[in-house]
């Protein structure tokens, strides 16, 4: 009897333990399931709120209502507003043969900064020769700079007589607009000291009356319409400019806008 009973103790306990084994091992299998179930979910959800990022960024920036609308002040290059034809002048422009293929030198009188200056007749015609016409008749006089950037784009832009005028009474500009572009450099770098002509973004018929001076070193990138009529360059006074100007920066603090010290073209003359 006491062989049985040992017996089928022993029988139970080795029960009990398979009994304890298959609990422990289908716990265990439950749990890795769940694992597995718990990962193929959080992926799901990670791909989703991917798909819905890519989606958001393309609704974004390829037209949707949260791409803002450009504007010239947001825009890099020295542009005038205006809607001329491309490939066309419009308008009375002066003749190219009024720069007489030589060199102009003269003055841009800023404020009360002198900046001698020498145009191109030979490389960039139609444009001195627009610009001399301009400067003979007084046109320039008074008309202010109405833009500055600053922050690796370095240019000071003048000569808009509507600058301050918004619609169809606003002209920005001598009631003509020409093209195309003369003397832009190759490689698209305008060294401090140079004197081009501002114009829309990728028109090469747009220059009128709006230039530009660059008080350092910058790079413009060229686009459909070309490069920037270099018309010549600042002889002296650009130390002046930047000391009571341009190291001012804008009137907001932005890297582009109005300058914080307001600038009048108080003279200019050629010969």
């Amino acid at each position: 009897m006491a062989s049985n009973y040992k017996l089928e103790r022993a029988a139970r306990e080795e029960r009990g333990r398979v009994r304890s084994y298959q609990a422990r091992r289908a716990v265990h299998e439950h749990q890795k399931k769940r694992r597995v179930r718990d990962n193929v979910i959080a992926g799901a959800g990670l791909l989703v709120v991917l798909t819905l990022i890519v989606i958001a960024q393309v609704f974004y920036f390829d037209g949707g209502p949260g791409t803002p609308a450009p504007t010239a002040a947001e825009s890099p290059t020295p542009t005038a507003p205006g809607t001329p034809a491309a490939g066309e002048n419009r308008g009375d422009v002066p003749a190219s043969t009024l720069a007489e293929g030589r060199t102009w030198t003269g003055s841009l009188t800023l404020n009360e900064v002198n900046l001698g200056i020498e145009l191109d007749g030979a490389l960039a015609p139609q444009a001195v020769s627009s610009t001399i016409s301009l400067a003979q008749s007084g046109f320039y006089t008074g008309v202010t700079c109405h833009r500055l950037t600053t922050g690796g784009f370095f240019v000071l832009q003048c000569g808009d007589p509507d600058a301050e005028k918004t619609g169809a009474d606003a002209t920005h500009g001598p009631g003509y607009s020409y093209g195309p572009v003369e003397n832009a450099p190759a490689d698209d770098i305008y060294p401090a000291g140079t004197l081009a002509m501002a114009r829309q973004g990728g028109n090469g018929y747009s220059m009128g009356s709006q230039f530009f001076v660059v008080y350092d070193d910058t790079t413009i990138p060229s686009d459909a319409g070309g490069g920037y009529t270099v018309l010549g360059h600042v002889t002296s006074g650009l130390d002046e400019l930047k000391a009571q100007i341009t190291d001012a920066g804008t009137a907001d603090g932005a890297g582009d806008g109005a300058p914080k010290v307001p600038t009048t073209i108080t003279g200019i003359t050629v010969q």
